[in-house]
């Protein structure tokens, strides 16, 4: 898994001092992510390894949070999440970021590996996997 970094650690120091808009876009429909958190963690892995035969999983990766508010996406991210599905696939999310004082459009390609729902939303624990610059 290769991220640029030069990308990504401009959109986490963004994130933590000024709330950026993020989108989700599932079967042509967008969905506004709130309260995104974007962190470099361990995961519980003790060496990389190719997961479900599906990803490949290394013992460090950055991980993204946030929150839908619009319940019909529920039954579309069943779709993405290895486990529930054969159809695991990548989950695009696009958001906006001054770099080098210039506007930037960034494309985030996540795997969701974890959604919690509750009354009012659905929160979602995801891996960055590739992330792009258009």
């Amino acid at each position: 898994m290769s991220i640029d970094r030069d990308l990504l650690e401009p959109l986490i120091s963004h994130s933590e001092k000024n709330p950026l808009n993020f989108y989700l876009t599932l079967n042509g429909v967008t969905y506004s992510i709130i309260d995104v958190s974007i962190t470099h963690s361990t995961i519980p892995v003790n060496e990389p390894t190719t997961r479900g035969g599906v990803y490949f999983s290394d013992t460090f990766a950055y991980k993204m949070k946030g929150a839908v508010e619009d319940l019909s996406i529920v039954p579309l991210l069943t779709k993405k999440m290895l486990g529930p599905s054969t159809e695991f696939g990548e989950i695009k999310i696009t958001t906006k970021i001054e770099y080098e004082k210039k506007p930037l459009n960034l494309e985030i390609f996540t795997n969701l590996i974890n959604s919690v729902q509750t009354l009012n939303s659905i929160e979602l624990s995801m891996i960055i996997v590739k992330l792009n610059s258009v």
